[in-house]
Parts: C-alpha cells; structure tokens; sequence
C-alpha cells in the first residue's frame, strides 16, 4: 500500500474513533484493549496510530515495566487493575497480564504451576470485568519468523529505536518454538466465547493498522451510518484465533 492511500485511509479512520470517543464518553463506556504478540510484531506503533488523535484525557496506554519486589508478592492480576478504566474511558495496554502466558515462562521469569495457574485464572478474571460491564479486546499481532528478523535488526542499527530492543528481545530472539508453543496453550485456554483473542496479521505494518482500528470501529453502535463510512476489515489479515491461527506464523 502506497503513503498517500495509507495516510488517506489512516485519517477517515482516525476522525471515525475521534466519533468513537466522543459516544464513549458520553454513554459512560468502558473500553479495555490488549496488544499481545511477538517482539517488533507492530503493537506499539498501532496503538500509537490508535492515540494520535485521540483526547488523552479519556484515553491512556498502559505499558508497565517488569513487577517491582513489592509487585511480585501481590496477588498477579492487582498491578493491572488499577489502570482499568473508569467510565467513559478507553485503556490500551501494550502487553498485558498476558506476560505470564508467553513471555514469563519461555524467559524463565515463572514457574510451569504459575502458568498453569493464570491460564485458569485469567478466564474467570476476564469474565468478571466483562461481568461488570467493560468491553474487552484482546489482539494478537502475528508475524513472521523473517519479518521479525528483520524489524529486529532495523532496530539495532537505528539510534533512534534502539530504546526498543532490550537485553530480554536478544535473548528471545532465538527461542522462537518456544514462543509458539506457549501461544498454542495460551489461546487453547483463554480463547473463550466470552473473551475471544483476534489475530491481526501484522507482517504488513499499514494494513494491520487500518485493519485493526476497523475492526474496533465495527464493533460499535456509535452512530447509525458506521458500516457503511468503515470498510469490512480483510478477513485474511484479522478474525477469530481458530480461523487465522497458524502454527509456526508464516503464511
């Protein structure tokens, strides 16, 4: 996709969510939103795309750093919970308490029962806040073995983004089996009909942006013209885990 159709699409997009949030904050909505997926899938630069417009005093994102010594003897779910959103708000978190479904046992960061532990956990946690009234999200950016090489390496050699790229993404870099076997058990436990996982196929970066903010934009009622002002996201490149779910990410 040429810059010029993307900016085009991205900004029609774009006044659409601004609609979006007025509706939120006058119909005292709850939004919860979860970017998941493997180092440089494109998490960050989506949601950035989500914020760039948005009023920051109704939307916030949530990027915890790794659990203090006090974090790690609460209970898990507690850091998280106080960056829920009120009414009218929308939280985007980059990365999740889905850290200790992926991340924290391939890294070694928790033991096996600890995840075994949160795979149960998180579905009845889950269903509580949906229970209370918050809408949730929970995206999984899926992207190549040689994409992510490649973004990886950009990163290293651009000054600028080095930030990104700590000593925990080298040492995950290799691992990528692992990964995949932790997503296979994380979407076999959590991927419920209440609280469904989406998979955005993020190898290109312009796509699974607008395909990502069509898909949220078409899953509301904020006025009555929204289907036909938001096009049909792609349905090769975002749906249901069980019908983009590849085994190894490479499609």
């Amino acid at each position: 996709m040429g810059r010029r159709t993307y900016e085009a699409r991205k900004g029609e997009l774009q006044v659409e969510l601004l609609k979006l949030q007025n509706w939120v904050q006058e119909s005292g909505q709850r939004i919860v939103l979860l970017f998941e997926g493997r180092d440089a899938a494109g998490k960050g630069g989506t949601i950035k795309r989500f914020m760039e417009h948005l009023n920051p005093r109704g939307a916030t994102v949530v990027a915890l750093p790794a659990p203090t010594e006090r974090e790690r003897g609460q209970w898990y779910f507690q850091r998280y919970v106080q960056h829920l959103p009120t009414n009218g708000e929308i939280v985007f978190f980059d990365r999740s308490w889905y850290n200790r479904a992926v991340v924290e046992p391939v890294m070694g960061f928790c033991t096996p029962a600890e995840t075994v532990r949160f795979l149960r956990d998180t579905v009845l946690f889950e269903e509580m806040l949906i229970n209370e009234g918050l809408r949730l999200f929970k995206f999984w950016f899926s992207v190549s073995q040689e994409e992510q090489l490649r973004r990886v390496m950009s990163r290293a050699q651009d000054r600028l983004k080095q930030w990104k790229l700590s000593d925990v993404d080298r040492r995950a870099l290799p691992l990528w089996d692992e990964f995949t076997e932790a997503k296979k058990l994380m979407f076999a436990a959590t991927d419920t009909r209440a609280s469904p996982w989406v998979v955005v196929k993020a190898d290109d970066k312009k796509r699974a942006r607008l395909n990502c903010m069509g898909y949220v934009l078409r899953s509301f009622e904020y006025d009555a013209w929204v289907r036909q002002r938001v096009p049909k996201p792609d349905p090769k490149l975002i749906g249901p885990a069980k019908s983009l779910y590849a085994k190894d990410e490479v499609w």
